[in-house]
């Protein structure tokens, strides 16, 4: 493939936007070569500006669960368009919206909307701190929750349990309130709480998509709720990337344990920017106006998302058994795949939740951060190169979780496992 255009196109937005990109993975430096710039998407392909085509599996890191320029989303966009962009004012579709959400998790009594799953979290973290009057929060460590300042913290040196800035612009004043704990162990998070003097919140990836996929066992959450229980923290489930692609309500679709509060994107924006977070009503009545918890937005609730989103989520609710094909394209492709490594003479482990999938360059099963920085990068990206010249589109990134569509066709399925074989096969030699 040609990727001459594109080529010149990164090297003219490098001149004006740092790095060339507004979100840093989009650069390929993990991947290496140039990325694709992509000119438009249509069902399960994208087309970039040098003519090339590729089946995707990133749907825009998830929020495009009918695939790209769906024809009802659209509609409703077009129909949302025709009478303004935004008004910041309320508007009966921010109810229409929240009435499907709240009516679909059991968790939910009342739901805010923001702009973005950053915004959520952050806001959740908050109303949990103001609800329960408490400083310290717990994490793990490989889940992303967004680049607010009290999350961008990494382990400390030795036995600490309190995190470290890991950026630049993050005072450590603003993190030293962050335990880290290990996915998937339950006496890490035991240890934070004995060394806190008060933690709000527990905030977690229940099926964790950005250290690749790795979903949290039964037993693990089930420790983290009696925990949560026994001290009086909340307990946070982030679905902003597996909730309606997991299954219609996410993790909570598939396990017992349910959460204190929920946050939620993508799907619910159908690839419009979008954010949401949700609890029971007497967490939420601590939130401005009714209580004293400020948060705010002027595009909150803005009406086109907001049809996007309400459009996208009425679609899936009257399509009972999707998930069940969803999945059963993803273990296909992922059975694919191990099959492929296998000729190759190459280690592979995968998984599927629902519509998601995930697959690491190793021998040795993925459980926790630590497991998954075992994993082969330098193969990964030799593999993501060649597989982009075959024309498949994946995730640019061995810590990211792959999505498949209802515009993904067997058809398509079937023309990446043949792919993946052909480039596994030259990587094996």
């Amino acid at each position: 493939m040609g990727y001459e255009k594109s080529i010149e196109a990164f090297e003219a937005a490098f001149k004006v936007i740092p790095g060339g990109v507004d979100s840093p993975v989009r650069a390929f430096k993990s991947v290496g070569g140039t990325p694709p710039f992509i000119a438009r998407g249509e069902g399960g392909y994208l087309y970039d500006i040098d003519g090339n085509s590729y089946i995707d599996y990133v749907q825009s890191w998830g929020p495009l669960i009918f695939g790209h320029n769906d024809a009802d989303i659209k509609a409703a966009v077009l129909a949302a368009v025709e009478n303004g962009l935004s008004f910041g004012a309320p508007t009966t579709i921010e109810t229409e919206l929240a009435i499907e959400i709240v009516g679909m998790f059991d968790t939910i009594d009342k739901v805010r909307f923001v702009s973005s799953g950053t915004e959520a979290v952050m806001s959740a973290l908050r109303l949990a701190r103001g609800f329960t009057g408490r400083d310290d929060i717990v994490k793990f460590t490989g889940c992303y929750h967004g680049h607010s300042d009290s999350l961008l913290v990494q382990a400390g040196s030795g036995a600490a349990t309190f995190g470290n800035p890991s950026s630049p612009g993050v005072p450590a004043d603003l993190t030293k309130h962050t335990l880290l704990a290990q996915y998937n162990n339950i006496e890490s998070v035991k240890k934070c709480f004995a060394d806190s003097e008060g933690i709000a919140c527990v905030i977690i990836e229940p099926i964790a998509g950005n250290m690749g996929l790795v979903p949290a066992t039964e037993e693990f959450l089930e420790g983290l709720r009696a925990l949560c229980d026994e001290y009086g923290a909340l307990l946070i489930f982030d679905e902003v990337m597996s909730g309606f692609r997991a299954s219609l309500t996410g993790a909570q679709g598939i396990s017992t344990v349910k959460p204190d509060m929920v946050t939620l994107g993508k799907v619910i924006g159908a690839g419009m920017p979008v954010g949401a977070f949700g609890a029971r009503a007497e967490i939420m009545a601590m939130l401005s106006p009714e209580g004293p918890v400020y948060q705010a937005g002027t595009l909150s609730g803005n009406p086109v998302a907001m049809a996007a989103g309400l459009a996208s989520l009425k679609k899936l609710k009257a399509a009972p058994g999707l998930y069940d094909e969803l999945n059963s394209r993803a273990v296909k492709l992922m059975k694919g795949f191990e099959e492929a490594a296998a000729e190759a003479g190459l280690g592979l482990v995968t998984d599927t939740r629902g519509s998601m999938f995930g697959f690491f360059f190793s021998d040795k099963p993925i459980h926790s951060f630590e497991d998954a920085l075992g994993n082969d990068t330098a193969t990964f990206a030799k593999f993501h190169q060649g597989m982009l010249n075959e024309g498949v589109y994946l995730a640019c990134s061995s810590f990211e979780a792959g999505f498949i569509s209802t515009a993904t066709s067997d058809e398509m399925i079937e023309a990446t496992i043949a792919a993946a074989r052909k480039v596994m096969q030259n990587l094996g030699k």
